[in-house]
């Protein structure tokens, strides 16, 4: 499971997913890529999931990059808490993910295999996405 080894501090605030991503919004490393449709906190719960997909369906052929990493925590209050009494505790880690980026790529495979492997890591992330390959310009 991803996590940070160690942050600045225990808790954060919530923050916005308004806006689109400037940054890491193409595909970079391999041949293609998952591109995020809409924003969404995506867990380091989530991500794993996709990944063991994905590596499972390519037969641990081709290479795989994950592009997001889940280092902002989340807090939650105990079950049956009255509000009041401060923040919860930390209880996992999130991905602040804004629409456009790019979540997974692949390389090293062919497309069809490639279209595979992502749409399954798709069906295992909360948000609509979108299979990209790189463009050639030549």
């Amino acid at each position: 499971m991803l996590s940070p080894k160690r942050i600045k501090y225990r808790k954060k605030q919530r923050g916005t997913t308004d806006g689109v991503a400037h940054r890491g919004n193409t595909v970079a490393f391999g041949e293609f890529g998952l591109l995020a449709l809409e924003p969404k906190w995506i867990t380091n719960r989530q991500i794993e999931a996709a990944r063991v997909a994905m590596t499972r369906h390519i037969k641990r052929g081709g290479q795989v990059w994950i592009r997001i990493y889940p280092d902002m925590p989340f807090t939650k209050k105990p079950a049956e808490t009255r509000q009041g009494n401060g923040k919860g505790n930390p209880e996992g880690w999130v991905a602040v993910v804004k629409t456009g980026a790019m979540l997974f790529e692949m390389g090293g495979v062919d497309e069809t295999v490639a279209r595979e492997a992502l749409s399954l890591a798709a069906q295992k992330l909360p948000i609509k996405t979108k299979f990209v390959a790189k463009r050639v310009v030549e």
